[in-house]
């Protein structure tokens, strides 16, 4: 009996983080379409949440609008830039819900936060409450970016880490593997980052986040890790601390 708890010990997973915030842009949405929701990439999305979860991780994520409404995109054909930013953060809700409904359907307790007052669907963003809703084993899912225009929902993201007092900053990205010195689909000589510090991806201009985003990162030394989500595991690993994609520091 004993060496069979030890065995199950040794292969129960040891997290390297205690609370991430999972940083999900729209296009980790859209899967292989051209637009909108693809269903199928949402639950396997909430699967590997809900393995994080079952680890005793605290989860929070961060989500995106971009595979339904970009505003800087809308702001260049003559729309007001504030107006465009507003449509952007309701499709940024409709993502979340999306993923609130999936990782029900997976048994995991779920709360949705929005940085606009929408309370027929979500709760207003409050910091203490979110914080309690993780401590309660809860994933909270912060939508409608900062509830400011100009604004980027990577920018968000690095505000609700170090409000929620997360260990590291996950950046899933669509089909991009880390962080490049070019663009990996156009230049194929293009190379991968291992790891960079703050001040290399700010200097060098990478494509990593905004530079709000990442400058809020640096000032609370706060780590993200840049992996590619499409690659079933890679959120578990990432909690886990296994080498996967661009380590910035």
């Amino acid at each position: 009996m004993e060496n069979d708890r030890s065995l199950a010990a040794k292969e129960q997973p040891h997290p390297k983080y205690r609370r991430v915030l999972l940083k999900l842009s729209g296009a980790a949405f859209q899967g292989t379409q051209s637009y909108g929701i693809d269903g199928p990439t949402v639950f396997s999305i909430a699967r590997q949440i809900k393995r994080v979860r079952d680890m005793g991780v605290d989860v929070a994520a961060v989500v995106g609008g971009g595979n339904i409404w970009r505003g800087r995109t809308a702001s260049a054909t003559g729309m007001d830039r504030a107006t465009a930013d507003y449509a952007g953060m309701l499709a940024t809700i409709i993502n979340a819900l999306a993923l609130q409904d999936a990782l029900e359907k997976e048994g995991v307790v779920t709360r949705t936060q929005s940085a606009i007052e929408v309370t027929a669907v979500a709760e207003p963003y409050i910091r203490r409450r979110a914080i309690r809703h993780l401590e309660k084993g809860r994933v909270v899912i912060f939508a409608a970016g900062t509830g400011n225009p100009y604004m980027t929902t990577d920018t968000a993201a690095a505000l609700r880490a170090v409000e929620i007092g997360a260990d590291v900053l996950l950046m899933a990205k669509n089909k991009v593997d880390g962080v490049y010195d070019g663009d990996p689909q156009s230049d194929p000589s293009a190379r991968r980052f291992d790891a960079l510090t703050y001040l290399d991806a700010l200097s060098r201009r990478l494509e990593v986040m905004d530079s709000t985003a990442l400058s809020l990162c640096m000032e609370n030394c706060l780590p993200i890790v840049v992996f590619n989500l499409q690659e079933t595991g890679n959120i578990e690993r990432a909690v886990l601390g296994d080498p996967i994609g661009t380590f910035i520091s």
